[in-house]
């Protein structure tokens, strides 16, 4: 998936914590969660490079370079998200629980991808969602479809939480 892809799901990951939570999407603490989640959910992609976070954490970006990391495996991995859990336990409840879900949103979409995820990394087992034939390609067609369907979403969800009589309607 695209870095716009990961970048509203990972939004859509502190909505609906924010949701959960019951805060206000018109505070400072929501606009910070939606900035991280926005940008935590594009970061598992640091170990591509020519991407967006591989630029911006060069430093991170070329190590994992030099250790020959492969796209969707270390980053991608339940193993890497328990150390990230580990590493981000000093922020505060909110950032840290937007920071999880957001970039724990990258992954599980791009199970969704034909080429899968190494999500039990270390071991080289590449796990997908989806058949072949109906799976989302990079930069697809389908791809912008479900991208579209993930806006609609990020819309409906602050919707939801600000005027709850509209999920009460009768059809």
């Amino acid at each position: 998936m695209l870095q716009k892809t990961h970048s509203i799901a990972g939004f859509i990951s502190a909505e609906i914590f924010l949701t959960y939570q019951d805060i206000s999407f018109f505070s400072w603490d929501a606009a910070g969660a939606l900035l991280l989640g926005c940008l935590a959910g594009t970061l598992a992609d640091v170990d591509k490079p020519g991407s967006t976070m591989a630029k911006v954490l060069f430093p991170l970006s070329a190590l994992l370079r030099l250790l020959k990391v492969k796209h969707r495996t270390v980053t991608h991995s339940l193993l890497f998200l328990l150390l990230l859990i580990m590493m981000a336990m000093p922020l505060p409840a909110l950032y840290f629980w937007v920071f999880i879900l957001a970039y724990g949103s990258h992954p599980l979409i791009d199970l969704l991808n034909e080429r899968g995820v190494e999500l039990f990394w270390p071991i080289p087992f590449k796990i997908r969602l989806l058949p072949k034939f109906i799976a989302i390609d990079t930069g697809s067609t389908s791809e912008t479809v479900f991208r579209w369907l993930l806006l609609a979403v990020s819309l409906v969800i602050p919707l939801a939480h600000l005027f709850p009589q509209i999920l009460q309607m009768p059809l």
